[in-house]
């Protein structure tokens, strides 16, 4: 499948993070793997975006390179105005904990902490308070607040997943970047998880960016961009399910017949 000659679509919103033209390259020769190939994209603040693509189509590359996970091979990377490539590690550690919220599939608690001192703890670890009232709109819009006192092993999966929701808003950061957040979820779990994720970028103004490869979960986004052999391919706005899907079966047909 041949990748499309993609501009980032400019809007009149403020951009949260930016990539541009940015390449991963893995190994050298012939065993030579391009993860992402010249890709360049916005997230436009206060905006709920998916990324999906097949296996290996370098999504997840993709949004380890934008939130300061992973190195890149070429290109450039912004979060706000600032630029990745310029940081020493240490910076980019402060960069990380103080702009970039984060949300995992496996939800990476503490299990000798309460759910409220695992929502905290990086804002413990950076030595700042928590501004008391955002951090109560937060647990109230999750949905936590008969639950702040236990640890994790007395919460739900989905309880659980919460609270990583709330431990990534607590601090307000500029951008929250989830993979797969709800890959460990039911589907009741999941929804609830992706509800809140959505409420915080139109109730709250956060801006997200998640990687899935669940139609559903991306029909929650404001906007889906697809990635196909580490390049994006397309994308589309106010997405559905049913929609999202035959964008990926079209995806997977092009894929056998090139």
């Amino acid at each position: 499948m041949t990748a499309m000659n993609y501009a980032p679509h400019h809007t009149s919103q403020a951009v949260a993070a930016r990539a541009t033209q940015l390449s991963k390259v893995y190994g050298q020769g012939e065993t030579q793997v391009v993860a992402l190939n010249n890709v360049s994209v916005d997230f436009a603040q206060g905006q709920f975006t998916a990324i999906m693509g097949p296996s290996g189509s370098g999504k997840s590359t993709l949004m380890h390179c934008v939130a300061g996970l992973d190195t890149f091979s070429g290109g450039s990377v912004r979060i706000g105005d600032t630029e990745l490539g310029s940081l020493k590690d240490k910076q980019l550690t402060q960069l990380r904990r103080d702009k970039i919220g984060f949300i995992f599939q496996a939800f990476n608690l503490l299990p000798t902490l309460t759910a409220l001192e695992n929502i905290t703890l990086p804002m413990d670890i950076a030595g700042r308070k928590p501004d008391r009232q955002w951090l109560d709109t937060v647990i109230a819009m999750v949905g936590l607040s008969e639950r702040l006192s236990h640890r994790p092993t007395q919460l739900s999966g989905g309880q659980q997943q919460r609270v990583a929701v709330a431990r990534a808003l607590a601090s307000r950061p500029e951008i929250i970047f989830g993979d797969e957040p709800t890959g460990n979820l039911d589907s009741r779990s999941g929804a609830e998880v992706l509800g809140f994720l959505r409420n915080s970028v139109r109730e709250l103004g956060q801006t997200v960016v998640m990687v899935t490869h669940d139609p559903v979960a991306a029909s929650y986004a404001d906007r889906v961009i697809f990635l196909a052999d580490g390049a994006i391919v397309d994308e589309m706005r106010e997405p559905t399910a049913d929609g999202v899907l035959d964008r990926m079966k079209a995806f997977d047909a092009k894929g056998r017949t090139s």
